[in-house]
């Protein structure tokens, strides 16, 4: 007796990070954003209800990217043993170039992001949710600087320290994007230069790093 041999076609897994991927994938290969959600499944092969189980809408999925940036640069900053060690200024060092390192691999894609929003990178609504993943995440790190301060003091510079750092990256993300070096090594410097700075704003001495922070600055203006 004959045997038939019946074969399936594999169903491809629809994911989030599938959805990121496509996403990404069409943004880079058009030069401009899906134009809704039906197009999108479409050219994917996604069926649409399949795509609304993990997002709303593509705002979202772009929302995501960003958050996926930042749980990758977490996930890798927390495989080091070390880390819960380290200073605070060098856990701040530790989580800016694990976030560059993360968005030169898609350099192409955040600038296409970036440069297409005319209000500027500060009104950027697509980086909601990674601001409060970062803002989170520098509070966290900046614990043991204020075990030792009253209560009051420390509710007060957490925020702040946070909300300071993220201009901060706001700041370095926009220099980065316009950083023609090899391997963006002036944007290295700068990261350096300004984490010292905003460090020791939480100590008494920040005057010489400032100092130091605008002799850079300066030089790079006339280059």
């Amino acid at each position: 007796m004959e045997t038939v041999k019946k074969t399936t076609a594999k169903k491809k897994l629809i994911d989030d990070n599938f959805i990121i991927s496509k996403y990404m994938e069409t943004v880079l290969e058009n030069s401009m954003e899906p134009k809704n959600v039906y197009l999108f499944c479409k050219e994917h092969k996604i069926i649409e209800s399949e795509f609304y189980t993990f997002y709303g809408s593509l705002d979202a999925v772009k929302q995501d990217v960003w958050t996926k940036f930042f749980e990758n640069a977490s996930a890798t900053i927390e495989k080091d043993e070390a880390f819960e060690n380290y200073s605070d200024k060098n856990k701040l060092l530790t989580l800016y170039f694990t976030l560059f390192e993360i968005l030169t691999l898609n350099r192409s894609y955040v600038l296409f992001t970036l440069k297409e929003n005319e209000k500027g990178i500060h009104n950027l609504k697509t980086l909601k949710h990674f601001r409060k993943y970062f803002k989170e995440f520098v509070e966290n790190i900046i614990e043991s600087e204020t075990e030792n301060k009253s209560e009051r003091v420390s509710r007060i510079t957490k925020p702040v320290f946070a909300e300071g750092a993220w201009l901060q990256f706001l700041f370095l993300l926009k220099y980065w994007m316009e950083d023609s070096s090899k391997s963006f090594e002036k944007t290295d410097v700068l990261i350096e230069k300004s984490v010292n700075t905003v460090v020791d704003l939480l100590d008494t001495k920040p005057l010489e790093s400032l100092f130091d922070l605008g002799k850079f600055l300066f030089k790079e203006s006339r280059n």
